[in-house]
């Protein structure tokens, strides 16, 4: 028979006391945290998808762009791109490698000013077009001057904007404007634009002035198709509201138009009726540039006087705008 161990049975219940209080001291999750903490995997699970999808359409369209279009053909676009294209015309470097050399002060910036995230994402995606543009044999389109540069950049501008909807870069010259705008007056766009003009008269000086404008016009449809992507063809505009008949507006828009919207309290101001010195509640409500009218036109058969301001907004997120179609009158 086995002596009985005392000390050995005092650390036992010691060692299990100790666990069950340590237990005890760790908080269990609700059933609505687990869900929460599940649903939040599922949402960046399906976040990090889309921005995939996004990039890798982004990444294929920008080569076809490059090597369908502009490269066969001499042609430049504006930016880093611009710049890779320009040095790979005069000195035959490999244009692959230009791509991520170009880049890599732009990507170095955003990894200081934007995110680690968001320059680990651009130099997988600059890596992949550099790899796409040396492996990928895409087709020569055409020879036709004028469709090159369109279309060319059409293809270059909608990669470059998928890219971006995807949470990265594949042109470094934003990071640098955005960086620049901080430290003086002028505005992104305007750094931008002038680092553009200096590429150009590069380009005229060093090929020729038809190459220049060519360039010039790929640039120009590049930008636009950015612009397109980015912003959607749905233009949304801020509407503000100011009516002695707030409750019928209201109705309107939430039964009427499907939209939603907020409803917050002014003071008093001065308009048509003089000074006004009762408080006022405010509607504010975002639709499509197609409801404006729909929706200007029912507010005055309920107000006529009604004070209607309108801004336009670059993107929404959340709410009723882009869940709900467009009702019939």
């Amino acid at each position: 028979m086995a002596k009985f161990n005392l000390s050995t049975l005092t650390a036992s219940v010691q060692n299990k006391t100790g666990n069950s209080a340590a237990e005890a001291t760790i908080p269990r999750l609700s059933h609505y945290q687990k869900a929460k903490q599940a649903w939040q995997r599922q949402r960046s699970t399906r976040s990090a998808i889309r921005s995939g999808i996004f990039m890798a359409m982004g990444i294929l369209s920008a080569g076809f762009g490059l090597r369908g279009f502009l490269i066969p053909n001499g042609f430049l676009d504006g930016g880093a791109m611009g710049i890779s294209l320009l040095i790979n015309n005069r000195t035959g470097f490999s244009l692959s490698a230009l791509i991520i050399l170009i880049n890599i002060p732009f990507i170095l910036l955003g990894w200081q000013q934007i995110s680690k995230g968001f320059s680990i994402k651009s130099i997988i995606a600059i890596s992949l077009l550099a790899l796409v543009v040396a492996i990928v044999p895409y087709p020569k389109v055409t020879d036709d001057k004028l469709l090159i540069a369109v279309f060319g950049g059409f293809f270059l501008g909608a990669g470059i904007g998928l890219t971006i909807r995807g949470g990265a870069v594949i042109d470094g010259t934003e990071i640098l404007a955005v960086f620049l705008s901080r430290k003086r007056s002028l505005s992104v766009g305007d750094f931008i634009m002038i680092f553009n003009v200096i590429i150009f008269s590069a380009a005229a000086y060093l090929l020729s002035v038809h190459v220049a404008l060519y360039a010039i016009l790929t640039y120009l449809s590049a930008a636009k198709t950015v612009d397109f992507i980015l912003e959607g063809i749905e233009e949304f505009t801020g509407v503000t509201i100011i009516t002695p008949h707030t409750a019928e507006v209201a109705e309107l828009i939430k039964e009427k138009m499907g939209r939603g919207l907020t409803i917050y309290s002014g003071k008093r101001g001065y308009g048509k009726r003089g000074e006004t010195a009762h408080a006022t509640d405010i509607i504010f409500t975002v639709v499509t540039r197609l409801e404006i009218s729909r929706l200007t036109a029912e507010v005055e058969k309920i107000d006529p006087n009604a004070f209607i301001v309108m801004q336009s907004i670059k993107d929404t997120r959340g709410g009723m705008v882009k869940k709900r179609p467009l009702k019939e009158h």
